[in-house]
């Protein structure tokens, strides 16, 4: 009889747990990014970009350059003043090619990832880009993953084992 009582208990407990959860995918967690600002200081007329792609490349060289496939939330996307990526993971080293309001297509610099959350300031020039990796800190959304990943261990694992081990030696204390 015990049994009967103690099952029901945890299909019950298990059933408003996970109802208290938004549904899991697998897509969660963060994804590298990269955030691009413009500095236009070398022309004498200002432009706004009018798109972008950004080429990933496994060699130094950007021999084997190929664009940032799109799909899901992974892509490199611009506005009129800036540009930024978002990916699963990025290769070693990349390219960006932006067309600009004045009709130019300008390339940049061969450039490395500068870290998970990497920024980059780019120079445009009257012929080409020009881009620098900015320094960073480790970006505030670590922390919150990390949070949440711990609060998600101890609810999702700790918590649900406890109380098994306490309704055990509890129904067994009667």
């Amino acid at each position: 009889m015990h049994t009967s009582k103690f099952a029901s208990f945890l299909l019950l407990f298990s059933v408003g747990l996970f109802s208290i959860f938004p549904v899991l995918r697998t897509d969660t967690g963060p994804k590298p990014t990269m955030e691009f600002t413009f500095n236009q200081e070398m022309l004498v007329t200002p432009v706004t970009i009018v798109s972008g792609i950004l080429y990933e490349c496994q060699q130094s060289d950007c021999s084997d350059a190929q664009p940032l496939t799109e799909g899901g939330p992974q892509g490199f996307r611009c506005t009129a003043e800036s540009c930024d990526a978002l990916a699963y993971g990025f290769a070693p080293y990349h390219r960006i090619e932006i067309e600009f309001s004045d009709g130019k297509t300008r390339q940049s610099n061969i450039f490395e990832t500068a870290g998970f959350d990497s920024r980059y300031q780019v120079t445009v020039n009257p012929d080409d880009l020009s881009v620098n990796a900015l320094p960073g800190a480790l970006a505030p959304r670590w922390t919150t993953a990390v949070l949440l990943l711990c609060l998600c261990a101890l609810c999702g694992g700790v918590l649900p084992i406890a109380l098994i081990v306490f309704l055990i030696w509890r129904s067994s204390k009667k």
